[in-house]
C-alpha cells in the first residue's frame, strides 16, 4: 500500500468515526508515515477522544504527538528503522515520492480585482421618499440599457403614445405594475417616470407574444411594441426584454482554476462535515486520484456565495435543525474550516440570507466581528451581495440567489430542478431582482445595484442547493449546489439539494468539470 494510500484510509477512518484532521495534525501524520501505520495512530487517538467528556470536533496535532511520543523507540531504533525501509521501498513508491504534489497555482502570482462592491454604498433610510428615487433610479438605468438595442432605440414617452392617433404603431419603455389573466386575454398595468397606461395581449395574439407576457415579472422594465387604439388602451404587438449582447470572453493567460460554491450551512444538524473535510484535503493535494489531484493543483480561487452559516430563526422550526445555536459559534467552526484551504488560494465571500448581514439587498459584507478567528489565520475577501470580482481578466458575478424564488414561484415551467434556467431570466431581465414585495425583501437605495450593467464573464449563484450549469449568449451560468443535506423544512417545500459536488472553472478555456465528495 503506497503512502498515499495509507493516508487515505486513515483521514476515512477518522471521518467515519465522526471527527476531522487539523492541517497541522495531516502534516504530522504524513511526517510519522514512514515508520508508524497512521491508521493504527489514528486509532488510538480516536479511543483517547472516546474517553474524554468534551469532544473536539478537529483531532489536533498535539494530541497525535503525545501519543507517537508514549510508544517512541529509541534515537538508534529509530535510524536504523527508517534506514530498512528505504531499503526495501518498492521501486513504485519511489516514483510516486518523486511526483510529490506540488500545486501548479502556488507558484502564480494572484491576479483578483474587485471590480463592483455595493458594501460601502449604502445609504438608505428607509423612508417613502428613499423608495421613490430607488424606482426612478432603476428605470433610467434599465432604460439606457434598454436604448442601447437598435429595436428601442426609437421608443417614446407613454405620454407621447397617448396623444398619438388611433392606428399608429409605437414603442415605448416602461415598468410593469400589474398583470392579470382574464379569458386568455393578458392585460399589463405600466408605467414610465410620468404617466401610466393600459396594454392587452389579446387572446388572438401569437403564441411566442403569449409567453412572452404571461413570464413577465412586476416592476420588470421593458420596451413594448403596441398599437394605439381609439380610447387609451394600448394593443401588443411584440415585448422585448432588455437582455444581454452576446458575451466574447475574457481569458486567462494561464490555466488557473476557479472553484464555485455555496450554502455551507455550518451549524446545521445537515452540514456534510465529512465531505466538506475531503473537499478541503483534496485542495491540500491529500484526496483523490492523480487526476482529481492535478486538477486540485490549479485551483488558485475558491468563491463562496453566500449562506456560509445556518443562522438562528431564518424560518420557523429552525431551532430542532441546529446542531449549533449561537451565530458566533458557527462562524468560528465555519473559520476552522475555511482556514485549512492553502494560503495560496485566494478566497472570496459573500453574505446570504442565513448569514449575519441584513436580509435586504444588496448585503454588506459579512462583519469582522464574525470573522475576527478566520482573518487571523489567513486572508479572506469579505465582500457585499452582490459583487463583481475580476480574475485574472475573467470578470465574475457573484449573487446568493435569494431572488431565483420569486422567479420559481411567479414564471411558468421554472422549477428549482433548473436554477440556471431562472438565473438565465435574470440575465435577459440585466436585473438580479425586479420584484419588489414577493420573497426578496430590497432596500430602497438611492442607487439600485442590483441592475446587471457589466456583462459578465461567469454569473455564479447559490441558495437553490442544486448544481447545475449553462450557458447562455457567452455567459457561463453556474448554481454551485450546497454543503446541506435534505432538512425536514426541504422536504416540506419539495427541495432536492445535491451536497458535496463543485464545479471547477478553467478561467483559460472554461471548461467545467464537476467533482464529488458525497
Amino acid at each position: 500500500m503506497s503512502k498515499t494510500e495509507k493516508l487515505q484510509k486513515a483521514v476515512e477512518l477518522t471521518t467515519d468515526a465522526g471527527y476531522q484532521l487539523s492541517k497541522e495534525a495531516f502534516e504530522f501524520l504524513s511526517l510519522v508515515c514512514a515508520t508508524d501505520n497512521p491508521s493504527e495512530l489514528m486509532c488510538k487517538a480516536i479511543r483517547k477522544i472516546e474517553t474524554l467528556k468534551k469532544k473536539p470536533l478537529f483531532i489536533g496535532r498535539n494530541l497525535l504527538e503525545e501519543l507517537v511520543e508514549r510508544t517512541k523507540p529509541t534515537e538508534e531504533t529509530a535510524v536504523r528503522s527508517v534506514e530498512e525501509s528505504l531499503q526495501t521501498l518498492p521501486e513504485s513508491l519511489m516514483t510516486e515520492g518523486k511526483t510529490f504534489f506540488h500545486p501548479y497555482a502556488k507558484d502564480i502570482e494572484s491576479d483578483l480585482d474587485v471590480l463592483v462592491d455595493p458594501s460601502t454604498k449604502l445609504d438608505s433610510s428607509g423612508t417613502i421618499k428613499d423608495y421613490v428615487e430607488y424606482f426612478r433610479d432603476r428605470f433610467k438605468r434599465m432604460e439606457r440599457l434598454l436604448k442601447q438595442r437598435i429595436d428601442a432605440r426609437s421608443a417614446t414617452s407613454i405620454i407621447d403614445v397617448l396623444k398619438a392617433p388611433a392606428k399608429t404603431k409605437l414603442k415605448i419603455i416602461a415598468m410593469i405594475t400589474n398583470r392579470r389573466e382574464l379569458r386568455r386575454r393578458i392585460i399589463l398595468t405600466i408605467e414610465d417616470l410620468h404617466a401610466n397606461a393600459t396594454v392587452l395581449v389579446t387572446q388572438n395574439a401569437p403564441e411566442k407574444l403569449r409567453k412572452k407576457a404571461s413570464s413577465l415579472l412586476l416592476d420588470q422594465v421593458v420596451c413594448l411594441h403596441v398599437i394605439k387604439t381609439r380610447s387609451n388602451l394600448l394593443i401588443a404587438e411584440d415585448i422585448i426584454l432588455p437582455d444581454i449582447p452576446q458575451k466574447p470572453h475574457h481569458k486567462a493567460p494561464v490555466p488557473v482554476y476557479a472553484v464555485l460554491t455555496s450554502d455551507m450551512h455550518v451549524g446545521s444538524t445537515e452540514f456534510q462535515r465529512e465531505t466538506f473535510n475531503r473537499f478541503l484535503l483534496w485542495l491540500n493535494g491529500k484526496y483523490g486520484n492523480d487526476k482529481m489531484r492535478e486538477v486540485a493543483g490549479h485551483v488558485k480561487y475558491v468563491l463562496i456565495a453566500g449562506d456560509i452559516v445556518d443562522g438562528i430563526g431564518i424560518y420557523p422550526n429552525q431551532i430542532e435543525e441546529l446542531a449549533i445555536t449561537d451565530v458566533y459559534e458557527q462562524y468560528k467552526l465555519a473559520a476552522n474550516f475555511i482556514e485549512q484551504i492553502p494560503d495560496y488560494i485566494e478566497v472570496a465571500i459573500i453574505p446570504g440570507n442565513h448569514d449575519a448581514p441584513r436580509k435586504a439587498l444588496p448585503q454588506p459584507a459579512i462583519s469582522q466581528k464574525f470573522l475576527e478567528i478566520l482573518q487571523e489565520s489567513r486572508k479572506v475577501h469579505s465582500l457585499g451581495n452582490p459583487c463583481l470580482l475580476s480574475l485574472h481578466s475573467v470578470e465574475v458575478l457573484l449573487y446568493h440567489g435569494r431572488s431565483l424564488d420569486d422567479i420559481v414561484s411567479t414564471v411558468p415551467e421554472m422549477s428549482h430542478k433548473h436554477p440556471e434556467k431562472a438565473m438565465t431570466l435574470l440575465l435577459k431581465s440585466r436585473h438580479l431582482a425586479p420584484v419588489y414585495g414577493g420573497k426578496t425583501p430590497l432596500s430602497p437605495e438611492s442607487i439600485d445595484h442590483l441592475v446587471i450593467e457589466r456583462v459578465p464573464d461567469i454569473f455564479h449563484s447559490g441558495h437553490i442547493h442544486r448544481l447545475e450549469y449553462g450557458n447562455y449568449r457567452g455567459v457561463l451560468v453556474v448554481n454551485s449546489g450546497c454543503w446541506q443535506g435534505r432538512t425536514d423544512y426541504m422536504r416540506r417545500h419539495g427541495f432536492v439539494p445535491t451536497p458535496g459536488k463543485v464545479p471547477v472553472i478553467n478561467l483559460q478555456t472554461y471548461e467545467t468539470a464537476t467533482i464529488s465528495f458525497d
